[in-house]
């Protein structure tokens, strides 16, 4: 195999670089920024991990667990690179568990999965997550939901997010004969797929997972119900009073005063897999239908972190939101990216530099981008080019400005030259920052 031929980046990882890293860049600054208005803090954990914590029973699920990268080290440790940031941060609780409650903590960092690649599915890929430990109550789901509206709204992403709860489904679907704990993951699995394959394909699959013929008659008879809202249900199927009902009941009271119904909208048919999930499932989508893939996604974990450390008896109510980076990216990227900030170039004419390299230092803490000509290009064939790269302002220092102690300043739009203090250029140029 020639050089060139292994010079190829594992199907399902990318490289960002230019237009596409600065838009990534910008997205995760603005969510670290909302992440610290909502008072979480910034955390972060290994990517490698014991083998034995990532296929715990009680972290991903079986699914999960097929795409894992597995490996071992020199000394024969079984080890596996961390599929999502939960597992790793329910260690973290279970580790110091003298930790002050409510603890809320973000992350954002790579994840690995060993899946089938597609547009907003890759192998190596950016969560962003949002969890809070130590709230049993829906005031907790409630706050990451609405960060997550806020959050898009920061993107100009219209959203729809939709909610179940894991208890009320559960309920619900033991009401109509399916009772036992592999059967309603079954079940809700392929209720999931109603968008995607349509009643009839969940009609199909349905039928082959042997239930009884009373039991499947019900559950056909669900599924024609046209979006019925957690009341009507609670109604239809005599679970007005129950445990389900009034966790999903007082998150939607929540939401209702918080103006958030029409975002946030109750579906019974939401899964999201339901492995460690005890309570609320989330999952955030684009409103205009263009693009399919999750944009994000949550929900309530009580039992991970307790399970983990051997105390089962012991309640750690936890509530996290992930957002889907490439999903986003993906979605960001059919839109006409953003222009990165324009540089301001500084030329040196003759022996400046360190004139040049002060001048740079000067714009640079005004937060001005600057760009220093190296390559020592004679002036007529360098403007041109810096014009046609979009460079408005081109700042020149020579000997003659070094000596006066200015600076020659060419703006390229307007086609003028000003000469001027140090301390005066970097005044104009950071307040037309945005001109």
């Amino acid at each position: 195999m020639s050089t060139i031929s292994k010079l190829q980046n594992v199907k399902g990882t990318f490289d960002y670089f230019g237009q596409e890293q600065a838009l990534r860049r910008r997205v995760q600054k603005e969510l670290e920024t909302l992440f610290e208005l909502y008072d979480f803090d910034s955390m972060e954990t290994p990517m490698l991990n014991e083998l034995e914590l990532l296929a715990s029973k009680y972290a991903g699920g079986e699914e999960i667990l097929k795409e894992m990268y597995q490996l071992s080290d020199q000394g024969q440790r079984r080890l596996g690179l961390r599929y999502d940031l939960t597992v790793p941060f329910a260690k973290v609780m279970a580790l110091y568990p003298g930790l002050e409650l409510p603890f809320k903590r973000y992350e954002i960092g790579k994840v690995f999965r060993d899946g089938p690649v597609k547009r907003g599915r890759l192998r190596e890929f950016l969560q962003c997550d949002a969890d809070v430990v130590g709230i049993a109550g829906p005031e907790a789901e409630a706050e990451l939901m609405q960060l997550a509206v806020d959050a898009f709204r920061k993107l100009n992403i219209p959203i729809v997010i939709r909610w179940n709860n894991r208890r009320f489904i559960g309920e619900l679907l033991g009401r109509l004969g399916v009772r036992q704990e592999a059967d309603i993951v079954s079940v809700l699995l392929t209720l999931d797929k109603l968008a995607k394959i349509g009643l009839a394909g969940v009609r199909d699959e349905l039928r082959e997972k042997g239930l009884q013929a009373d039991t499947l008659e019900r559950l056909e008879q669900l599924v024609l119900l046209q979006a019925p809202s957690l009341e009507e249900l609670a109604e239809r199927y005599g679970l007005q009073d129950s445990p389900g009902t009034a966790e999903a009941r007082a998150l939607q009271e929540l939401l209702n005063a918080a103006s958030l119904a029409d975002v946030c909208r109750f579906d019974p048919f939401l899964s999201r897999g339901l492995t460690f999930y005890t309570g609320t499932v989330y999952e955030i989508f684009d409103a205009t239908g263009a693009f399919a893939s999750s944009l994000g996604s949550g929900g309530r974990y009580d039992a991970i972190i307790g399970q983990l450390i051997g105390r089962e008896d012991l309640p750690f109510p936890a509530v996290g939101l992930s957002f889907g980076m490439e999903s986003i990216m993906a979605l960001l990227k059919e839109r006409q990216m953003p222009e990165p900030a324009v540089p301001i170039l500084i030329v040196p004419i003759g022996d400046t530099l360190p004139k040049v390299l002060a001048a740079a230092a000067a714009l640079r803490r005004s937060g001005l981008r600057v760009r220093l000509e190296t390559r020592g290009r004679k002036l007529r064939k360098l403007l041109p080019s810096a014009a046609a790269q979009g460079i408005r302002y081109v700042m020149l220092i020579g000997e003659t400005e070094t000596e006066s102690n200015q600076v020659r300043l060419k703006d390229m739009r307007q086609a003028t030259e000003d000469v001027l203090t140090l301390e005066k250029a970097v005044e104009k140029l950071t307040a037309m920052r945005s001109d």
